[in-house]
């Protein structure tokens, strides 16, 4: 199967990777165990912006300080999320996994028992780089794991049940916020941890991939990640700081070292990104709209969750429980909208889906001081989300089908694993920049008239990135043909995608093996609440050897 044998487990019995049927003991195990340790990185990303006003309160911080303990997560996870793939493959993926668990658990500790902003802030970026190790784990040990006629049944209920826990992770943080504390948030996820860690040692078999050899490119990846946190800084400290040599220096770098993050992967050997996959037009246009759609949602989640709170008069447990909604709608027809788009092609789900949400988000223009009563969400809090909701579903299963569909099938995992890294980075710039270019001062979340009229000039912007890119996709987007999908060529060493993928097996040319599909690549992943990145999609490469 191109992996190394199993360990025994320690009651003696093998354990073979590759061979776990979905329906037997182990594989029930193997479930459990991903779910939980990707669940925490889910929640988290979503969580955090109901307890933002809280946390401001109690740690009296400013807005900077909120930004960045939502940015310092989101920074670190999306910079390293395709290394953490190839450190799984190298290391062995169960290893690298409950190292991620173990990670994250101990940087929530952190978090919850953080004195100020500045430890919150590094805790929180601490967060992310276990976030990296444990998300993209835990879908390359179902791959690894289970028989391959009981692959896609085991990604599916990993998905459902991971978009379970992202549509009620709002209301359980809501609830935790308004009952013991924004600090029971981060708690949550030890009990989690103690959980996930032994049942992962004892009933998941360790893997990795014989084929993974050549230098991680970490010189990528540290460019990548400090290129984006220096963008970030410069947007999040210009409006208390103006246009201060820091943050004029903070800017240049971060194009400078972009820059350079580009160059180094057009002349490695083993790239994290590897340029030539980018000759896809259609894969590139359609990140390019992933972008767009992305950056408004980052900042919409960012924005509304203070706005319901803080002008609207909503508590945390009433303004998680009143996003429900959109998260419910993706949880229900995602799959018949993902098979609705696998029929009529993806140009028309990729421009009607950003446009209703861009609607959804102008009539959460109408929310204000009213709007907590059930009479003032029934008619403006609650057709705002249904129709941002009804966008989402029409958008997101066919964007990840088409992202996967305009690459051969051998880089399914390194297409997906970029596509939801630049999800991550555009709603990280958009929490960043939104505040700014609002005129956001570094106070507003304190005073609801000020917050409110900002709020005003924000979702309009918000709107408008979804606006461009459903006119991108119109004019761009085609059904690609199978007969015709690109290959680039393969990476020689570890630059692969989120879940270990390369392009083809290293050291050849794709051939019959990658491109003889009768039709492009489809998601296994049907089921999911992406409001904050697409989902993961597994390698669907040929096994070695």
């Amino acid at each position: 199967m191109g992996e190394t044998p199993a360990t025994t487990g320690p009651t003696g019995a093998p354990r073979a990777a590759g061979e776990i049927r979905a329906a037997s003991g182990p594989g029930r195990w193997i479930v459990l165990t991903t779910v939980l340790g990707s669940g925490m990185a889910m929640l988290d990303s979503t969580v955090i912006n109901v307890a933002l006003p809280r946390i401001g309160q109690d740690l009296g911080t400013d807005l900077a300080a909120l930004q960045w303990t939502v940015n310092a997560y989101m920074l670190t996870l999306a910079g390293l999320i395709l290394l953490g793939g190839a450190l799984g493959d190298r290391y062995g993926r169960r290893r690298v996994f409950v190292v991620g668990v173990i990670w994250f658990a101990l940087a929530s500790l952190v978090c919850a028992l953080a004195p100020n902003a500045a430890v919150l802030i590094a805790a929180r970026a601490f967060q992310g780089i276990g976030g990296a190790l444990l998300t993209p784990g835990s879908l390359a040990l179902i791959q690894a794991s289970f028989h391959p006629d009981d692959r896609a049944r085991a990604v599916g209920l990993w998905s459902g049940f991971g978009g379970v826990g992202a549509a009620i992770g709002p209301f359980v943080g809501g609830w935790l916020v308004d009952g013991p504390g924004w600090r029971w948030v981060f708690l949550l996820n030890l009990p989690v941890a103690v959980l996930c860690v032994p049942v992962a040692l004892r009933h998941v078999p360790e893997s990795r991939d014989p084929r993974a050899h050549g230098r991680f490119d970490v010189l990528g990846a540290v460019l990548g990640a400090v290129s984006l946190a220096l963008v970030t800084y410069a947007l999040i400290e210009a409006p208390g700081q103006g246009a201060s040599p820091l943050v004029i220096g903070a800017a240049v770098g971060g194009v400078v070292l972009g820059t350079a993050f580009v160059q180094v992967e057009r002349r490695r050997p083993d790239p994290m990104v590897p340029p030539a996959i980018f000759r896809s037009r259609l894969f590139t246009v359609v990140n390019l709209v992933t972008f767009c759609v992305y950056a408004a949602l980052g900042g919409f989640f960012f924005l509304s969750a203070i706005q319901l709170q803080v002008v609207a008069g909503y508590s945390a447990l009433g303004a998680g429980t009143a996003l429900l909604p959109t998260t419910v709608l993706m949880l229900f027809f995602s799959a018949a909208s993902g098979e609705l788009g696998h029929r009529i092609g993806p140009r028309i789900p990729l421009t009607a889906g950003p446009l209703l949400a861009a609607a959804g988000m102008l009539l959460m223009l109408r929310v204000g001081p009213g709007s907590a009563s059930v009479t003032g969400y029934a008619s403006e809090v609650l057709p705002a989300v249904v129709v941002l909701g009804l966008g989402l579903v029409t958008l997101v299963a066919p964007l990840t089908a088409t992202v996967l569909a305009a690459v051969d099938t051998g880089q399914a995992g390194l297409a997906s694993g970029i596509n939801n890294a630049a999800a991550r980075a555009a709603g990280l710039i958009a929490v960043a920049a939104l505040p700014l270019l609002a005129g956001m001062g570094p106070e507003a979340y304190r005073d609801a008239e000020e917050f409110a009229a900002t709020f005003r000039r924000a979702m309009p912007m918000c709107a408008g990135l979804l606006v461009a890119g459903a006119v991108l996709a119109f004019c761009t987007v085609r059904r690609p043909a199978p007969a015709a999908v690109p290959a680039a060529p393969p990476a020689a060493g570890p630059g692969r995608g989120a879940d270990g993928a390369r392009g083809g097996a290293a050291g050849r040319a794709p051939g019959p093996a990658d491109t003889a599909d009768a039709e492009p690549c489809r998601p296994e992943c049907t089921v999911h609440c992406g409001v904050v990145a697409p989902p993961l999609e597994p390698s669907r490469r040929p096994p070695a050897g």
